[in-house]
């Protein structure tokens, strides 16, 4: 079966070169040409979305916002601005990867690629293998289903923020700097990487600490790094 992507622009001229780009690499593509239609389409068998940010009725950024509440699928968001600070807003609001217009193409595939392989997969990115739970104090990660439980409650994560925590549930009181986590988790070189690692350790602190802004469990090591404390 097919991957479905569903591509949101306002200019249909990008949707259809995205879509035409996607399809030759086997994919099944939805689309639309505004925030509203996103929501509507979101509710099929979509893995990956591409959201333009600048959208007549809703805004792409809006309308991530809404769709993170039903869904954890992937999220790249494709915007005429690359300033760092519209990126971290992009990641704030729950996408999980931001590319700048004018997109390369190879590059924005080789995205969807990754992606998608992390969301399909959810494969080990540690060595030792085994099916038991991790229970560090009121969190308990089951590494076989991959899902994190707080206080005995499941926590929505997506799946970057799946990766995160496999990664440092696993390896528990170890540092991690940014940039090997950015190498482990998204599976490239890490380049620019702190504030993209940055956002969503705050966006995973926000869904498990009781108060995000002095961390119980997810610390940063000033200089060195981010790992998960062990109790």
């Amino acid at each position: 079966m097919k991957e479905c992507v569903l591509v949101v622009d306002d200019d249909r001229e990008i949707v259809r070169a995205i879509a035409l780009l996607l399809e030759k690499e086997g994919y099944k593509v939805l689309k639309a040409y505004d925030g509203m239609q996103a929501l509507e389409m979101v509710a099929q068998q979509v893995q990956l979305i591409i959201m333009d940010v600048m959208m007549p009725k809703l805004d792409g950024l809006s309308a991530v916002m809404k769709i993170r509440e039903i869904k954890n699928i992937p999220i790249i968001v494709l915007s005429a601005k690359s300033e760092d600070t519209d990126k971290i807003l992009g990641l704030s609001m729950g996408a999980d990867d931001y590319v700048a217009k004018p997109y390369n193409p190879a590059e924005l595939v080789a995205r969807v690629k990754s992606h998608l392989r992390r969301y399909t997969s959810l494969g080990d990115i540690h060595t030792s293998v085994s099916t038991a739970n991790v229970v560090n104090g009121k969190l308990c990660y089951n590494k076989e289903e991959r899902v994190l439980y707080t206080d005995g409650e499941p926590v929505r994560l997506t799946a970057t923020e799946t990766k995160i925590v496999d990664l440092l549930m696993c390896n528990l009181g170890r540092v991690f700097p940014a940039e090997e986590i950015y190498r482990r988790v998204w599976n490239e070189d890490a380049y620019a990487a702190e504030n993209t690692v940055m956002v969503h350790i705050r966006r995973i602190r926000e869904k498990i600490e009781y108060n995000p802004k002095e961390p119980e469990y997810l610390k940063v090591v000033w200089g060195i790094g981010y790992k998960i404390e062990k109790k």
